[in-house]
């Protein structure tokens, strides 16, 4: 007995597709999706632009941008070590970035030169050390005879954000140094007594 094509036995509509391979792919296909959603809340992305500090307090000296006078930022741990240009690394001290003015602020990029007007240096903490600490200014080199305003700003980072000073500081002339902040800092990370008692840190001036 001849059979002919197009029997019972295809099941398939007329369109010619499969109901059950229809199934299948549309299973297999949610399937997927539910295991990449899946994979994207086990696995987040990073933030972009976030960048973890690891510090528990950041210091940061700024000036008027363009200015070509040079203000360095000092340091005094509560061993009575000393953190400046050059001792960039006390203990949990880091100097992180020494501004020399317009100094090395003119960068030379495919054959063009760019200058950085940013006058900023920065000083971390990276540890709790207890005891008293003393942040102050020097007026290290001047070009243009003027006296210069800074900005002093302690961020504590651990465990949560607060800025603890926010001070501005005018330095009158060359080889001034002022005492912006003592602070003393207890075992739980915590600043338990601010004070702007006049202290010598600054070992020379030029």
């Amino acid at each position: 007995m001849a059979i002919r094509a197009g029997s019972g036995r295809n099941r398939r509509g007329n369109n010619g597709a499969d109901p059950f391979s229809d199934l299948l792919f549309n299973s297999l296909l949610g399937i997927s999706l539910l295991f990449f959603i899946a994979i994207i809340f086990i696995n987040p992305k990073t933030k972009e632009g976030e960048v973890e500090i690891k510090a528990y307090f950041v210091i940061t000296v700024t000036w008027k941008d363009f200015s070509p006078d040079d203000i360095d930022v000092w340091v005094q741990d509560p061993l009575g070590k000393k953190l400046w240009y050059k001792q960039r690394e006390v203990g949990l001290l880091h100097l992180d970035r020494d501004d020399r003015g317009m100094d090395d602020d003119r960068l030379k990029v495919d054959d063009e030169f760019v200058e950085n007007p940013l006058n900023q240096e920065v000083v971390t903490i990276r540890g709790v050390y207890p005891g008293r600490y003393t942040v102050n200014l020097h007026y290290y080199k001047s070009k243009t005879d003027m006296p210069v305003e800074a900005t002093v700003r302690i961020f504590k980072l651990r465990p949560d954000y607060q800025v603890v000073v926010d001070e501005k500081v005018t330095l009158e002339s060359k080889g001034v140094e002022k005492t912006v902040v003592n602070f003393t800092l207890g075992l739980d990370g915590q600043i338990k007594k601010k004070d702007k008692i006049p202290r010598q840190v600054v070992v020379f001036s030029e």
